[in-house]
């Protein structure tokens, strides 16, 4: 019995050393050639219907530098030449202090940079703009970004597609608590033809203050969505704000309350301008997962740039939180 169990270990430990030699004699250096990192243009631009262009301009960090603000700050660019034309006009943007910018600009700088209006002008940076008539935006226009920068030229256009209208916008109360509500919208969608949106509330409501709840359209997550299901129908569809506000009842925070008033504003974009912004969201989603799957950022800018220019033509409605 003692000799069976000893041969029985013995032949274990033969067999795992074989094993292992196997597994050894198997295996093999292998030398990764990692390319060095190259800084590029960053290019995050628009032009809104009836807005001035707007263009800020930084570059590439390297995946090792530091990621907090004053590395972001120092990458920013101001010394480009840059230029807006609609194919008539051409327009040149000066970098300017965010300060120095027209409110409605300023609005969007801090939209861009998802901060707060308040505090949006106290960024030490300079944005490439205008305040010139002859380059505000205009449904039905092309818009060429121009850009020259260490010898380099880029060039980018997006396109202002006609507005797409809600057919019908209306409030809707919880049937748990009817001081309380969702919004509730009807779309319309052209047919024969790819259509990209963005979806976007601002709470306008008179505080005690005399000033509006929001002064900024919100969102939280990605807001753009595509025809993709639902090309050249009509359906309705519930939303809530994208803004908590932790001052309602708890399971409520993102409700509409009876007696607010909401701007709407449904944003229509170019498939290459909505096709970066979903990239964008979801490698930004699945940052730091070793599981994800890699995502290319596309881009609408020639020259070896990275980012977009783009183009939102809007329709803007007003929801009055009412049953």
């Amino acid at each position: 019995m003692h000799y069976l169990y000893y041969m029985a270990k013995w032949q274990i430990f033969v067999i795992l050393s074989i094993f292992c030699q196997l597994i050894y004699s198997c295996t093999k250096e292998v030398k990764i050639d990692i390319p060095g990192f190259e800084e590029q243009l960053v290019v995050d631009g628009r032009i809104d219907q009836n807005g001035f262009p707007i263009v800020i301009l930084s570059t590439s960090q390297n995946i090792y530098a530091p990621t907090d603000l004053s590395a972001y700050l120092s990458s920013m660019i101001s010394d480009a030449t840059v230029s807006v034309s609609d194919g008539t006009n051409s327009v040149n943007l000066s970098p300017m202090s965010i300060v120095d910018l027209p409110d409605e600009s300023k609005k969007r700088v801090a939209e861009m940079l998802s901060v707060e209006y308040n505090e949006v002008s106290f960024l030490p940076i300079k944005v490439f703009s205008s305040t010139d008539p002859a380059i505000l935006g205009s449904e039905g226009k092309s818009y060429t970004l121009s850009i020259q920068w260490k010898g380099q030229k880029y060039e980018g256009t997006t396109y202002l597609l006609p507005a797409v209208h809600l057919d019908n916008l209306y409030w809707k109360a919880d049937v748990q608590n009817s001081s309380y509500g969702s919004c509730m919208a009807r779309l319309t969608d052209p047919a024969q033809e790819e259509n990209c949106y963005k979806w976007e509330p601002r709470n306008i409501t008179t505080q005690s203050n005399g000033q509006p709840k929001d002064v900024l359209f919100r969102h939280r997550g990605n807001p753009y969505f595509s025809d993709q299901f639902f090309n050249g129908l009509t359906f309705e569809f519930e939303t809530r704000y994208p803004k908590p506000d932790t001052t309602f009842p708890s399971g409520y925070h993102k409700f509409y309350r009876l007696g607010d008033t909401i701007l709407i504003k449904l944003s229509r974009l170019e498939s290459k301008v909505f096709e970066f912004f979903e990239k964008k969201d979801a490698q930004q989603s699945n940052s730091g997962s070793p599981f994800a799957t890699p995502v290319n950022i596309p881009t609408n800018i020639a020259g070896g740039a990275l980012g977009i220019w783009a183009g939102y033509s809007f329709y803007i409605d007003t929801l009055y939180c009412q049953p």
